[in-house]
């Protein structure tokens, strides 16, 4: 039956996962559209728009819409340097920096809340074993 895949289990989370960031992140006036940028940026200050754009496996022209979005909402800045810029966190952006990276342990703890501490282990060495082999998008 459908409902004991894999792609149904992952669907029925992302969609939870989904709902519960953009709950979360509409406090620091961000949607989970734009979440692994200010993840991203957060990790790697300094970075340009072409080493976010290619490890984040975006399409160039989606990634500079974002970008510009972020920079315009206050989120970001842009420095100019040489033909290239720099990115870094504006402190609205490190503000939603601490919220976005905090989303993913919350919502962790309250979806596995019914497992103990040596099945969530299991279940994310299985996961982790599983996604091997996968791109790594941040």
């Amino acid at each position: 039956m459908y409902h004991k895949t894999l792609s149904y289990y992952s669907t029925i989370f992302y969609r939870s996962f989904a709902a519960f960031t953009g709950e979360q992140l509409q406090a620091v006036g961000l949607n989970f559209g734009l979440l692994f940028f200010v993840i991203y940026v957060g990790k790697h200050p300094g970075c340009s728009p072409s080493e976010l754009t290619k490890a984040l496996y975006l399409d160039w022209g989606y990634s500079q819409r974002s970008l510009n979005k972020l920079a315009a909402d206050g989120f970001l800045s842009k420095e100019k340097h040489g033909r290239s810029y720099t990115l870094t966190l504006t402190d609205r952006g490190q503000q939603a920096f601490v919220v976005s990276h905090q989303v993913f342990f919350t919502w962790d703890d309250t979806r596995l809340a019914n497992l103990n501490d040596t099945e969530k282990g299991q279940l994310l060495a299985l996961l982790q074993k599983a996604a091997e082999g996968m791109p790594e998008h941040v």
